[in-house]
């Protein structure tokens, strides 16, 4: 094998008429199963970059405080709905960094509300690396250092202040903490459920298959929207907010286990009839070993696909859930609780920024989705 001028590998071996040209290379029929994954993941682009996009977004949840240049709850009584204010790089042609102007809000007598208008005479630089209000990095170390900060008798907000005047995209970063975790939480809940029940149910029938099926049918018989109203009404108000959180995870994985139990059951009452679970049993395996080292990992990549695409529905649920005032509450931030204050459609009409928190929303699960499409295709790398 030798390399072209033009970066081409060419085979210098004589050319053999009688080769099999569908031939499996030896290197990949004994190539470990991760390689064979991730060759057909990479090829699938939009599952690869939603990938990278979402690690990327879970890095950066413990440094929310960091990047974000106010508090989740800082307010400014000035600067009411003030709207997104853009950052500059050249002054009367001059090159000075980046930059924005200082807002004042006068009042319009016309329309009897407040406009800002924008000091265009003096730029105000950005600060990088400066103090301001307190957070802690990812949870336990406390600091007041920012990336980025207002500069001195000027606002900074990229994405427009509510009506309380609090920074929008500060306040997405931080929500983000919240309407992120909330899906990882609520899908290991529900995974230890669904594979719990659907594997006793699939693997020793009988009795046992006829009571599980019967408390999945009740559970998925029962609207959705409704129940999860019920159980998070019941939460007491005067709970801390991170105790609503968990709670809300955990009814979110308690009301989504049935559809995966019954999968996991299906795909177990094919598999016991198999030899190789027939010689565990025969040499001595316990039902347990036989479920875990054998049964288990032969469903794993049907188990991973769905939980990627599990983990939007759990963001959704707690959207939902907080959107109508019965998740998480403030002084709680999550992308649903920033959303209950646009529900006003007036308010929208005329402050169009207060429903930016729908965009993340919306980016987030169009990424789970083609991750788990993704992830689908590649984990049967023998398919093709």
């Amino acid at each position: 094998m030798t390399q072209h001028p033009d970066g081409r590998y060419v085979d210098d071996a004589p050319f053999d008429p009688d080769a099999a040209l569908q031939q499996l290379e030896r290197a990949d029929l004994d190539a470990p199963n991760w390689i064979l994954v991730w060759r057909k993941f990479r090829t699938h682009k939009l599952g690869l970059i939603s990938g990278v996009f979402l690690l990327l977004c879970y890095l950066m949840l413990p440094f929310a405080g960091f990047i974000a240049p106010y508090g989740p709850n800082e307010r400014n009584d000035e600067h009411l709905y003030a709207p997104p204010q853009s950052i500059n790089w050249f002054h009367e042609g001059k090159f000075i960094g980046p930059y924005v102007y200082s807002m004042v809000a006068e009042a319009d007598l016309e329309t009897f509300q407040w406009k800002f208008v924008a000091d265009t005479d003096t730029p105000r630089p950005i600060k990088f690396f400066c103090e301001g209000a307190e957070y802690k990095l990812a949870g336990l170390i406390k600091s007041d250092t920012h990336l980025f900060c207002a500069p001195e008798d000027a606002t900074l907000f990229l994405w427009g202040s509510d009506r309380l005047g609090r920074d929008v995209f500060s306040r997405i970063l931080f929500g983000a903490q919240l309407s992120l975790t909330v899906g990882l939480i609520g899908i290991s809940v529900s995974f230890f459920l669904g594979i719990l029940f659907g594997s006793i149910a699939g693997y020793f029938g009988g009795r046992i298959d006829w009571v599980i099926n019967r408390i999945i049918e009740i559970l998925r018989s029962l609207p959705e929207l409704p129940l999860w109203l019920a159980l998070s009404a019941a939460v007491p108000s005067n709970w801390s907010p991170v105790a609503v959180f968990f709670i809300i995870s955990i009814i979110l994985g308690i009301l989504d286990w049935p559809g995966l139990a019954r999968s996991v059951r299906a795909k177990f009452l094919s598999l016991r009839e198999e030899e190789y679970v027939r010689a565990a049993e025969m040499m001595g395996a316990s039902s347990g070993r036989v479920i875990r080292k054998h049964l288990l990992p032969n469903f794993m990549s049907h188990l991973i696909a769905s939980a990627t695409l599990s983990i939007p529905a759990m963001i959704l649920g707690e959207t939902a859930l907080s959107f109508l005032g019965l998740g998480l509450r403030a002084p709680a931030v999550s992308w649903g609780v920033m959303l209950n204050d646009a529900q006003n459609l007036a308010s929208i009409e005329i402050y169009p920024w207060t429903a930016i928190p729908m965009l993340p929303i919306i980016v987030i699960v169009l990424a789970f989705n083609f991750l788990g499409d993704g992830l689908r295709d590649s984990l049967d790398p023998y398919q093709q």
